[in-house]
């Protein structure tokens, strides 16, 4: 209210302080951008950075060894990594546990491709079993039809086994019957056409259970013996 002498100052002055604040916005975190997919065997929304097609199939790959040399008992989160060449923590990443990664390893057994239909029963026939022989010699799948069937591997697993590679094979094999039945071409009814259906791939695991070599012409000589059961002409 006074000068440095004392005298009353004619004029007051008023202090004003200005703050500004300025907020920038948060910087994305590395690596956990949500890439929007949803992963078709857990079904869980992925996130982070787009994966390695090229890792996943090196991982399944490793988890299908495991299962078909030492079973789901032997299946650990190390040994696949070991196998795969990656780590534990990426494996984490894309399972939430071991019966996940058992499950997603059974699943892919049943990618195969599916023969093309072609409207004749018998060529259809012959097609599948052909392709049932190719998927279970190529990727040991009577070693692992045993090891995911056993008592002790969890109820998960074996449904994956029976849904994603049972299932749709034997489905393909009704359809198959089911059509030639509707046309005429054959005159098995509805319940010799399911006996039928498990005729088809029987016989191969009973060769392997009986220790012997199914003849090269297996698919050929099946195809026809089912259809001829059947009631079919060749």
């Amino acid at each position: 209210d006074s000068c440095c002498r004392g005298t009353p100052c004619a004029f007051r002055y008023t202090h004003v302080t200005i703050q500004i604040r300025i907020v920038f916005p948060p910087l994305p975190r590395r690596g956990r951008l949500t890439t929007g997919t949803v992963d078709p065997v857990t079904g869980r929304r992925r996130t982070g950075r787009p994966r390695s097609a090229a890792l996943d199939d090196a991982i399944l790959s490793a988890a299908r060894d495991v299962l078909v040399e030492s079973g789901p008992g032997q299946l650990t989160f190390a040994e696949v990594a070991a196998r795969a060449g990656t780590t534990r923590p990426a494996l984490y990443r894309r399972f939430g546990d071991l019966d996940e990664l058992a499950v997603a390893a059974v699943a892919s057994f049943g990618a195969a491709t599916t023969p093309k239909v072609t409207g004749h029963g018998l060529t259809d026939l012959v097609a599948e079993l052909r392709a049932f022989r190719r998927g279970i010699t190529t990727t040991h799948g009577i070693a692992l039809a045993g090891a995911v069937l056993a008592e002790t591997t969890s109820s998960r697993v074996a449904e994956a086994y029976r849904s994603s590679v049972v299932a749709p094979r034997r489905a393909r094999l009704r359809a198959i019957l089911d059509r030639a039945a509707d046309d005429g071409t054959i005159t098995a009814d509805e319940r010799d056409r399911h006996q039928l259906v498990t005729m088809c791939t029987g016989s191969w695991y009973a060769h392997a259970l009986a220790g012997e070599r199914p003849p090269k012409d297996w698919p050929d000589r099946t195809a026809l013996m089912v259809w001829t059961a059947a009631g079919g002409d060749t």
